[in-house]
């Protein structure tokens, strides 16, 4: 594997939990996004995913935001035995919108958002850790 694999999946593994953020391209996940994904899975019996909480947000400029690369990215958690945070969902529409010529998220509501689903993700990965979800 590459140098740059095993340093990912060995930063993964260390990882309490892996926060997924992702814009939608052509009604999913960037190819990029996948790639990673996937070198990460292999070989079969070593996966960086296995048993991993995950909680996912993004971006879009689209109206639904990231609601297919989302469910998509659902969708891989099941055979990488990912704990996926079910609610709630950070899925911000017309993103072109939200950020100042400096990239600056400047949305309060999306903020808002955030604040909930990194909370609620906290919680999960201690849930999860404590045994109170299996």
């Amino acid at each position: 594997f590459p140098t740059l694999v095993t340093a990912f999946k060995d930063r993964v593994k260390s990882a309490d939990g892996v926060l997924f953020v992702t814009p939608e391209y052509n009604h999913g996940i960037p190819a990029v996004l996948k790639n990673a994904i996937d070198w990460a899975s292999r070989p079969v019996g070593d996966s960086a995913w296995n048993g991993k909480p995950m909680a996912i947000m993004g971006a879009a400029n689209a109206q639904g935001g990231t609601v297919r690369a989302q469910t998509q990215l659902r969708m891989y958690a099941v055979p990488l035995n990912m704990y996926v945070l079910p609610r709630p969902e950070v899925l911000i529409n017309n993103a072109r919108a939200k950020f100042d010529e400096q990239l600056n998220f400047t949305d309060e509501q999306g903020r808002d958002f955030m604040r909930q689903q990194l909370a609620a993700f906290a919680q999960w990965i201690h849930r999860l850790q404590t045994g109170l979800v299996s």
